[in-house]
């Protein structure tokens, strides 16, 4: 990772466990410098206490990026600092429901992280790099964010969103020099995905994720996670026609059936 065009400090937010500390064990090993974001303390002290053990220069902030002022509560240990690289990593949805029936903050927490959250960051931290002609963003987003699934209504629009947010946010900000990446994830495993009881055998490693992530970032808008299936599931969700049918055909599946559908994608892939 070009530590002249991207650094000398990255923003991590999601990023103690899973994909987020796996960008900021291969920052670090390029010389970047850290800020890492995510609501439990616990696992980011532990990240950090790793990272510099290794020579690292670390900051964390535990908050919770649902709730509002979070931006401010990250400006306090950024402010005095150059963010050239923005990574917003966080997202995960820990509860399904039919939309009409879940309670009001339920939606609002995932709009908030997922919708709010990345424009906020983008804007406050994609500013100074246009400014400076230098740097780079990463918004992660999913596949789900292709199709709107039963029991997701709320993620599964957010996470397009995101996406369209990221494209329109490439194009402005190409012609200043600041590169922007939608990295669509696939079935990932992630502590996040065993805490919900998800088999992640079958899932793609966080460290392939993250390093795909960085490789490309001057690939954008878009660039779908290689694992087997990914393009081709996004391929076919994307048509126009027949709309109804794809979504009561291809929904996200409830989560103790991910494993299953993941094998399914495989191969149907590799007898195409």
């Amino acid at each position: 990772m070009d530590l002249a065009k991207y650094g000398p400090w990255a923003l991590i937010i999601g990023g103690s466990e899973g994909v987020g500390a796996e960008f900021a064990r291969q920052l670090a090993a390029d010389g970047f410098k850290l800020v890492l974001v995510a609501r439990k303390p616990e696992p980011l002290e532990d990240l950090a206490t790793e990272l510099r053990s290794s020579g690292a220069e670390v900051r964390v902030v535990s908050a919770d990026l649902s709730k509002p002022g979070v931006l401010d509560q990250v400006r306090t240990v950024t402010d005095d600092v150059e963010i050239g690289l923005l990574v917003y990593n966080a997202g995960a949805n820990n509860t399904r429901g039919n939309f009409l029936e879940l309670p009001r903050e339920v939606p609002d927490s995932v709009i908030a992280i997922n919708v709010l959250g990345q424009t906020d960051f983008a804007r406050h931290y994609g500013a100074p790099m246009m400014a400076r002609e230098r740097g780079g963003i990463i918004l992660t987003g999913s596949l789900g964010g292709y199709l709107g699934s039963p029991t997701l209504a709320a993620y599964t629009a957010a996470k397009a969103f995101s996406r369209i947010f990221t494209e329109a946010l490439w194009a402005e900000c190409q012609p200043f020099g600041v590169d922007v990446l939608h990295l669509n994830i696939g079935f990932t495993a992630t502590p996040a995905m065993a805490r919900l009881g998800m088999p992640i055998d079958m899932a793609e490693p966080p460290a392939t994720v993250a390093r795909e992530g960085l490789e490309n970032i001057a690939n954008g808008p878009l660039w779908i996670v290689s694992t087997p299936g990914n393009a081709e599931r996004a391929r076919m969700l994307s048509v126009a026609d027949n709309r109804g049918d794809l979504v009561r055909a291809h929904a996200i599946r409830p989560r103790e059936e991910t494993g299953k559908a993941a094998q399914e994608m495989k191969d149907m892939v590799g007898n195409g």
